[in-house]
């Protein structure tokens, strides 16, 4: 039997930072990974361009996963815009309404694992185990228990889910999720194009698909293509030459001429919000607590928030002789969590409803809306708080 204090099934952004965050405070941690050491020594790109805020980036600097990513492969987001149907009109998100210098940057999430393994790996009280299949898991009043397929026992204080928005650890232990899936796919991949983008984000709502604009350092941006799945398969089978046409005519050559750089790769597009954040003996963090709809690319930057309020509340805990798994130290971290993320989740899959519409009354209703809020300050300055304050 292995004992630790605290296991975290995952090993994917959020539980690498949760365990950074919480070495040196005199707890044994252990990270539980199926996929092999190598993969997380060397993450392949995957596509994905994170959005990271200000204080976001300031909480990675704290864990020492920032100075681990190259300064080249950080991008500044600058202001960001949304547009609606063919038109150029567009509501503008600057980043000096809340006197900042950017709303924040752009990092690649293979870069963000990478660096968040390396200050694992340089943590002594942290163990990494992978190569690691759970065949059983469940809490008691005593303790969490572990089986996993080689046969090892493991034995901790407190279990953390960090698996996903489709966690398997939160179904093992009964904690049921809202899930929606839109019906949608997300194709992501970089581009180079020839008009700038000046460092500025889009969101463009336009008639039948979806398309994100990410800025990156020089005449590259991260693209995103929202559309029903089988049109997404369409987009991934063409050859290099024939989707930089496709691409650039669905952007309305706005971006100029488009060469895809990178490989494309493709993800549903499905939410989940745990009905429950906690229970006995555990804790959700990251997608496996609240899984974002990206329209507000805020998913990794609630991750970080939330696990920084349950890390702080460990170490208080510990730091006291505590219990670092009490049902009242849980209910404050759910509490504190749930008020951050939820109302922003139920306002995405609002705005989401609304701008996947393309009735003509909603047409109508989403052209109005967005020069409504272009024109009201309090609501704009609000806006560029919530991109640039979300930890």
């Amino acid at each position: 039997m292995l004992h630790f204090d605290i296991v975290i099934v995952g090993a994917g952004p959020s539980g690498l930072c949760f365990a950074q965050a919480l070495a040196g405070c005199g707890l044994r941690i252990a990270i539980l990974e199926r996929q092999s050491e190598s993969s997380l020594a060397e993450p392949a790109f995957d596509g994905r361009e994170i959005a990271l805020t200000q204080h976001s980036a300031q909480l990675l600097q704290t864990l020492g996963v920032w100075q681990r990513i190259d300064s080249d492969a950080i991008s500044l987001l600058r202001d960001a815009q949304v547009l609606n149907g063919p038109s150029l009109y567009a509501m503008r998100i600057e980043h000096d309404a809340n006197k900042t210098a950017s709303l924040g940057y752009l990092v690649a999430n293979h870069l963000i694992r990478k660096a968040a393994y390396q200050a694992v790996k340089a943590s002594p009280d942290i163990s990494l185990l992978t190569d690691a299949d759970i065949s059983a898991i469940s809490t008691d009043n005593d303790g969490a228990y572990i089986s996993l397929a080689n046969g090892d026992k493991i034995q901790a204080q407190l279990l953390v889910a960090a698996d996903s928005r489709f966690s398997e650890t939160r179904r093992a232990l009964g904690i049921p999720a809202t899930m929606h899936d839109f019906g949608k796919t997300m194709m992501v991949c970089v581009m180079e194009h020839s008009v700038p983008h000046h460092q500025v984000a889009w969101e463009w709502f336009d008639y039948g698909q979806t398309l994100a604009l990410l800025p990156m350092n020089g005449m590259r941006s991260s693209v995103v293509i929202t559309l029903p799945a089988v049109e997404i398969q369409g987009l991934m089978s063409l050859s290099a030459a024939d989707f930089n046409q496709e691409v650039a005519t669905r952007f309305k050559h706005r971006l100029g001429s488009m060469q895809l750089i990178s490989t494309r790769h493709d993800y549903p597009l499905v939410t989940a919000y745990a009905s429950q954040l906690v229970a006995k003996r555990c804790a959700l963090i990251g997608d496996a607590a609240v899984g974002m709809h990206p329209v507000t690319a805020h998913g990794f930057n609630f991750g970080l928030s939330g696990l920084k309020v349950l890390a702080n509340e460990i170490k208080a805990a510990q730091s006291r002789g505590s219990n670092i798994a009490a049902s009242a130290l849980l209910q404050r971290y759910a509490r504190k969590h749930r008020l951050k993320t939820r109302p922003l989740f139920i306002a995405t899959h609002a705005i989401a409803k609304l701008y996947g519409n393309d009735t003509m009354p909603a047409r109508l209703l989403r052209a109005v809306s967005l020069r409504i809020g272009n024109r009201i300050a309090p609501f704009k300055r609000a806006v560029s708080h919530m991109l640039t304050q979300a930890n």
